[in-house]
């Protein structure tokens, strides 16, 4: 994979210890992580509920973290603003949320944080090719979302290969990240396929210490 694409492993916080993530968050920057992964889920858009704003800002205080915060919710327009005040560097919204996508994500720019757009599994690439320009990173579910610890569908490995070669012909430098059943196992795997921003939630956060854990990805990568 050519350099400007550098491989980044973002883990969910889906997966951790949800009484104690002041903790979780920086025993992630002490192994030397640089990102982290957010899912926001609201009841509706996914059947699961789980962090909002505050939750996000109190943790902002505590963390240096890149905060990749994940939007699974119903009609984000309502809250982006509120997200980018609570200390989110990038919203990812998903394409079948949002009535007029590019809308959206011209806000979320105006607004002043990165800006992803995810796709469900069965969610044409169509949807983004488009509006990549625009785009800091496109996020490619590799699970249907609203929970943790899911098995990989398949079909999603050529849908990424589909994208990386759209942004190469378009000549950007627009990250692709892969979420849902991401292991060691086959993170080199999908980094063949064009992504290179992983999110791992039981995968990563089941196995401490979180140091170790992360360089066994990292191995896993560079094998």
């Amino acid at each position: 994979m050519p350099s400007e694409y550098p491989f980044i492993l973002t883990p969910s916080l889906l997966s951790s210890d949800f009484s104690r993530i002041g903790e979780e968050l920086a025993a992630l920057e002490q192994a030397g992580l640089e990102w982290v992964h957010w899912d926001v889920m609201d009841g509706a858009f996914v059947p699961n509920i789980t962090f909002g704003p505050p939750v996000i800002k109190a943790c902002r205080t505590q963390s240096k973290l890149f905060f990749d915060v994940h939007l699974m919710i119903e009609q984000p327009d309502r809250y982006l603003s509120e997200f980018v005040d609570a200390g989110a560097d990038l919203l990812c919204v998903h394409a079948e949320a949002c009535t007029h996508l590019e809308r959206t994500v011209s806000e979320i720019v105006r607004l002043g944080a990165k800006c992803g757009v995810a796709l469900n599994p069965h969610t044409p690439l169509d949807v983004v090719e488009y509006l990549l320009p625009q785009l800091d990173m496109v996020l490619v579910m590799s699970v249907n979302p609203g929970f943790g610890g899911q098995k990989f569908i398949p079909f999603t490995k050529k849908k990424m290969q589909r994208l990386r070669a759209m942004i190469q012909e378009q000549k950007l430098s627009t990250h692709i990240q892969v979420d849902g059943g991401i292991t060691p196992e086959n993170i080199r795997e999908m980094a063949g396929h064009g992504a290179n921003v992983f999110v791992s939630g039981s995968a990563f956060f089941g196995f401490p210490p979180y140091a170790d854990r992360y360089r066994t990805f990292l191995d896993a990568l560079e094998r």
